[in-house]
């Protein structure tokens, strides 16, 4: 019988066997991480992307609407003495206007005014304080604007239409806000009304009312 002969196997000068290593995972660890990264990448894209989708769809921004409902004379007094020349008048009006809000989000609105004015000049003004209008929402204001007499002391043109009998008057109501998108994007509104008015001093009557409104953002 013939016994095979093992084959030394030579040590090196140190007197260790050198093997190369056959794993790759050194290979493997660049890979990984570009996976990791492309996966937030996508996630970040969809999440910015249904953010999108909402801003544009159910959160999409609608401009608030400013309507007067009624405007009611609740005292006029206008008297005119030629010796010396002097006019009184008195003036009152009770303005009822509600500001809806077509929103998903509620709105929020500074400190803002509603005013009477005489001919583009003011000459009454009440203040609106700052409040909130809830998501899909309206809310009523009740106000009350009256005449500053001294205010007209120097106007001419006061003599001639308190004499003819209409006395012309407009109201102008500006409320100022913003809504915020989500909780990211803040969009200022303004949101006016104005209405002209013809008051029949002698009658004590509104003979004629135009009301237009505007809202810009």
């Amino acid at each position: 019988m013939q016994l095979k002969r093992k084959q030394d196997v030579a040590p090196d000068h140190e007197g260790t066997i050198n093997a190369v290593p056959t794993s790759d995972h050194s290979h493997r660890r660049p890979k990984r991480g570009q996976c990791i990264c492309l996966s937030l990448t996508l996630a970040i894209f969809a999440i910015g992307l249904i953010i999108l989708i909402l801003a544009l769809t159910v959160f999409k921004f609608k401009k608030p609407v400013t309507t007067v409902n009624s405007v009611v004379l609740n005292d006029v007094n206008a008297t005119v003495n030629l010796v010396p020349l002097r006019v009184s008048l008195n003036i009152s009006l009770d303005i009822t206007i509600t500001v809806r809000n077509p929103n998903k989000v509620g709105i929020t609105y500074q400190n803002s005014s509603a005013a009477l004015r005489y001919k583009g000049r003011d000459i009454g003004n009440v203040p609106i304080p700052a409040g909130k209008i809830g998501s899909d929402d309206s809310k009523k204001m009740n106000l009350t604007l009256t005449i500053f007499a001294d205010r007209l002391l120097t106007d001419i043109d006061v003599y001639g239409d308190v004499i003819s009998g209409n006395f012309p008057v407009s109201t102008h109501t500006k409320i100022t806000g913003k809504v915020r998108i989500l909780n990211l994007f803040n969009i200022h509104v303004v949101s006016t009304s104005t209405c002209d008015l013809e008051i029949d001093v002698l009658n004590q009557k509104i003979a004629k009312q135009n009301c237009h409104y505007k809202n810009k953002a």
